[in-house]
């Protein structure tokens, strides 16, 4: 079987990482070669430049650092995952990917779709998802679901960018959007706001569909 590359998008509280790892799982279950890694992180490097992105305490991070630090961290991951991961047959999903650097940076900072479009090939090369599923659900919900609740029950505090204010993050989303009308065959919009059983059953009906597997 040849490999794949899977990414998952969404704005905070969206469940993509949830699903990521059980759409990972399913794969695993059926036989499947496959890896699920994270941006940013994913390798020692990446996971260093990750504390320093979302570390709360970093309120004085300009927008340019902030977009380089991003790029580091992709580059990293995938000159030492990715992209030998690929090359080995496997089936390779990831969550967030460089959509969320157009989607943050490009647009919600306002630095420019542009110049991210540029960098990110610049940092990635041919190494292109093969589809992206991007969870949308409005952001008072995905707080509902996600940071603010966490912080409630005492699992985790919010990072820097869950500490953005509505407005970014409404920008954010109005990015994805923006990113999936643009490339309609690569990103499919799922309906976050369902049932997480829904969810999968959508997104693994796609998969099915789309690479003619059987999981």
């Amino acid at each position: 079987m040849n490999s794949f590359f899977i990414t998952f998008e969404g704005i905070e509280g969206s469940g993509k990482s949830t699903v990521a790892s059980l759409i990972a799982k399913r794969f695993e279950d059926a036989g499947y070669t496959s890896f699920l890694t994270r941006e940013p992180g994913g390798t020692r490097l990446s996971e260093d430049i990750r504390k320093i992105l979302l570390d709360p305490e970093r309120t004085d991070m300009c927008e340019k650092t902030e977009l380089l630090l991003y790029l580091a961290s992709r580059a990293q991951l995938v000159t030492e995952v990715i992209r030998p991961a690929l090359r080995e047959g496997k089936i390779v999903l990831c969550d967030r990917y460089f959509d969320a650097t157009m989607a943050y940076q490009g647009w919600a900072r306002g630095i420019g779709e542009e110049l991210i479009s540029r960098l990110n090939q610049v940092t990635v090369g041919n190494v292109i998802p093969d589809i992206t599923f991007l969870l949308d659900l409005s952001v008072e919900e995905g707080f509902r679901r996600g940071p603010k609740h966490r912080e409630k029950i005492g699992t985790r505090v919010r990072d820097r960018l869950e500490r953005e204010t509505v407005e970014f993050h409404e920008k954010v989303r109005e990015g994805y959007l923006r990113i999936a009308d643009r490339e309609r065959e690569r990103v499919i919009i799922i309906d976050a706001s369902k049932e997480l059983d829904s969810v999968l059953s959508a997104i693994l009906r796609i998969i099915i569909d789309r690479f003619d597997l059987i999981i």
